[in-house]
């Protein structure tokens, strides 16, 4: 593989990481990059790009709907409530990544997010998009795994208390729910 966008099943151009499998392409296609606003769909993003931390994302694009079930459909109220007895549950749970630690730090960042005003993670987050776009990317090997925005959303994050988050975890971030469009040049779903 080149690292340029490529042909996939219907001849449209994608990045390539996109057609190793149909969960991939429909992610590609229909989410990656395009924004996302809502304290509740952000915390969601946020939990799962933690959970994925040392795992394949398509470990967790499998399991989405087990997080879903599990974690109350992301809702921070509702999660920001949960206690040892859900600890347990979810950590008996084969239907996500029963990891203490990750477990841990969704349910404390709920709680912190919980006591913010609504809209205040959407403005959080969204402040650190870059003011201008970036030069789009001819191959995935120019795409960062971090920039000075991600580490700053870092910060400010862990500065809030909210655990489980550093700069490349950030970027997963920003790139997943649209701050940053890293689709390669070429391809189709850019800019959308």
């Amino acid at each position: 593989m080149s690292g340029a966008a490529a042909a996939g099943p219907d001849g449209g151009l994608r990045c390539p990481w996109a057609l190793a499998t149909e969960d991939y392409t429909a992610y590609h296609d229909t989410e990656w990059g395009r924004p996302v606003h809502g304290d509740d769909a952000l915390y969601e993003r946020l939990c799962l790009e933690a959970f994925q931390s040392g795992l394949s994302w398509l470990t967790i694009l499998r399991r989405r709907e087990g997080f879903r079930a599990a974690f109350a459909e992301f809702k921070i109220a509702a999660v920001a409530e949960f206690g040892d007895r859900d600890v347990e549950r979810l950590l008996a749970d084969p239907g996500i990544i029963r990891n203490r630690a990750k477990i841990e730090a969704t349910l404390a960042n709920a709680r912190t997010f919980a006591t913010w005003a609504p809209g205040e993670l959407d403005a959080l987050i969204w402040s650190h998009a870059p003011a201008e776009p970036g030069p789009a990317p001819l191959t995935i090997a120019d795409v960062p795994a971090v920039t000075e925005q991600s580490t700053a959303l870092a910060k400010a994050l862990k500065k809030a208390g909210v655990r489980f988050v550093g700069p490349t975890t950030a970027y997963a971030l920003m790139q997943a729910c649209g701050l940053v469009d890293d689709h390669l040049a070429d391809c189709t779903a850019r800019g959308r």
